[in-house]
């Protein structure tokens, strides 16, 4: 039996919007809702208009290049297994990027951020309940670190992401019903409530950062008014926080300990990171145009830490998204990567759509700050945080 395209669009719009919501809380479902959307994409026939669909979508054309990169550099490579692990990875980008958005619709976007905000809101509320102890830890989540569904360091940046939403929802849409605003700003104040009670230090930075750019949102006729009420605020939340919450104090004081202890105790979490960055670039120095391959990376950085730094232990990234890049692939491999948030920022810039322009801007930004610190792409939940947005927000559908 053939489905009618509006049979299988209905069923892309399950998918997608079923994938977004389980996407904070569940691996198995998230990534089987993806997958099925992207089966039944690549089997259900029409090659031609999916083909012309993806060829004219800028995005999804640099994200298929970025991942032909990991394939090329398959061929210098050694740890083919390795290599074969991190290609596996970056599938997203090959697959569910380019496919979902072409199934993307405008029509279906306030559904698409409910699904999400509602699916944060369940996280939340496991995260509180463990947190005043009605139940034991279960999944990931500690006392100290009251995060079950994912681990901290994936779940303060989906609520950060989560605020910045929420907020932008709260200011730029001027028809919002009195209960809704006041149930919006209740959940706004319960999730930075919430990010004050875990550890996730980039997700602190990527808060502080959304906070910056809907500033300069609202403020976007007067930079120098949005310059100063963006400070006044990260300044005062920051001095709320230190004073009134003690895993945020916690983390501001172990970053401080971390940074006197650097020169006699590289083990510190500053420590080895900055390790790795000054190890990472010595290999790039090696291999500065292609890299050592899309699977060599933990041998050959195994390699300069034992001459360099052999109290430090080894790693298989380097908690850097544009180091491991360039380590992989070179300067090629890095033009590639930048080159997918360049096209996200023009197509945010060019858009006359006040949610392609906001979201289209910021999804990008928050990224591009806090793959200083990790390699968030190469994780399930950030990195399909990452996807399953660009794909509402600079879909086919949104551009029209």
């Amino acid at each position: 039996m053939v489905l009618y395209n509006s049979q299988i669009d209905r069923i892309y719009q399950y998918l997608f919007i079923g994938s977004i919501f389980l996407l904070p809380l569940t691996v198995l479902g998230n990534n089987i809702f993806i997958w099925l959307a992207v089966i039944i994409w690549l089997f259900s026939g029409d090659y031609g208009n999916k083909i012309k669909a993806v060829k004219a979508n800028k995005l999804a054309l640099v994200s298929i290049f970025f991942f032909s990169i990991h394939l090329l550099a398959m061929f210098w490579t050694e740890n083919l297994g390795w290599g074969f692990e991190m290609t596996r990875k970056m599938l997203p980008f090959l697959f569910v990027l380019p496919i979902f958005l072409t199934i993307s619709k405008k029509e279906n976007l306030n559904i698409y951020i409910s699904a999400f905000l509602i699916a944060i809101g369940i996280s939340e509320f496991c995260s509180y309940i463990v947190w005043f102890e009605l139940i034991a830890p279960f999944g990931t989540a500690t006392l100290q670190n009251p995060t079950p569904v994912m681990g901290h360091i994936s779940y303060n940046p989906f609520l950060a992401f989560a605020i910045y939403l929420t907020l932008n929802k709260l200011i730029f849409e001027k028809n919002m019903s009195m209960p809704t605003r006041v149930m919006y700003t209740f959940f706004v104040i319960s999730m930075t409530f919430n990010m004050s009670i875990t550890g996730g230090r980039a997700g602190y930075v990527m808060f502080f950062a959304a906070l910056v750019v809907l500033t300069f949102q609202y403020f976007r006729d007067s930079q120098i008014k949005a310059t100063i009420v963006s400070a006044l605020l990260v300044i005062v939340i920051m001095l709320a926080g230190y004073n009134y919450s003690p895993m945020f104090k916690e983390r501001i004081h172990a970053l401080s300990n971390d940074m006197i202890l650097f020169t006699t105790d590289p083990n510190t979490s500053l420590g080895q990171r900055v390790t790795f960055t000054k190890n990472t670039i010595e290999l790039i120095k090696l291999n500065p145009l292609f890299g050592v391959g899309t699977g060599d990376f933990p041998v050959e950085y195994a390699k300069i830490n034992t001459k360099n730094s052999p109290g430090v232990h080894s790693t298989i990234q380097p908690h850097n998204m544009y180091l491991f890049v360039t380590a992989q692939f070179g300067l090629l491999g890095l033009i590639s990567f930048l080159w997918i948030f360049y096209v996200q920022f023009k197509l945010a810039v060019a858009s006359k759509n006040e949610f392609v322009n906001h979201l289209g801007f910021a999804l990008p930004f928050l990224f591009l700050i806090i793959m200083l610190s990790d390699s968030y792409l190469l994780g399930h939940f950030t990195g399909n945080l990452y996807i399953l947005f660009s794909a509402i927000i600079y879909s086919n559908d949104m551009s029209d």
